[in-house]
């Protein structure tokens, strides 16, 4: 699978219920910090891409995932916590992928198709981006445009 490593295995959702779950824990602050992974993320920004407008999903994913950080006590600073860039390359890589499915999707095979496609591989930003570029202080705290190829 995409996000699959040794360290935190892929596991595919087994019930709708389960992604509302991980999705009300982030929004309630409440969600045990060991289960904010990747896969986490990333299902909330599948959540977020499905039920907000375009416009304000990135500036609510930003306010959400700064507040659920200060909430479970990880520092949003220069070395950890909010990361502007990869936030947002996220959200226009689940933005692409919506797109390119039929729209009539269930929610639990959506989520899990997101997560099993390139879209979701950790790797994936490193195509756009070099790694001094994307981990950065400066891509930590602001947008910064791609330096290997442009967001098509």
């Amino acid at each position: 699978m995409a996000i699959e490593t040794t360290a935190r295995p892929f596991t595919a959702y087994e019930s709708e219920a389960e992604i509302l779950r991980v999705v009300e824990g982030f929004r309630r602050r409440d969600l045990p910090q060991p289960s904010w992974t990747h896969q986490a993320h990333l299902t909330v920004g599948l959540w977020q891409v499905l039920n907000l407008p375009a416009d304000r999903v990135l500036a609510d994913l930003r306010r959400g995932i700064i507040a659920y950080n200060e909430a479970v006590g990880t520092v949003n600073d220069d070395a950890g916590g909010y990361h502007e860039t990869i936030t947002a390359f996220y959200v226009w890589a689940i933005q692409r992928f919506v797109a390119e499915t039929d729209g009539a999707t269930p929610l639990l095979v959506l989520t899990n198709a997101l997560l099993a496609s390139p879209y979701a591989a950790k790797a994936f930003p490193f195509q756009y981006y070099s790694r001094a570029r994307l981990l950065s202080v400066a891509a930590r705290r602001a947008w910064l445009e791609p330096d290997l190829k442009p967001l098509g």
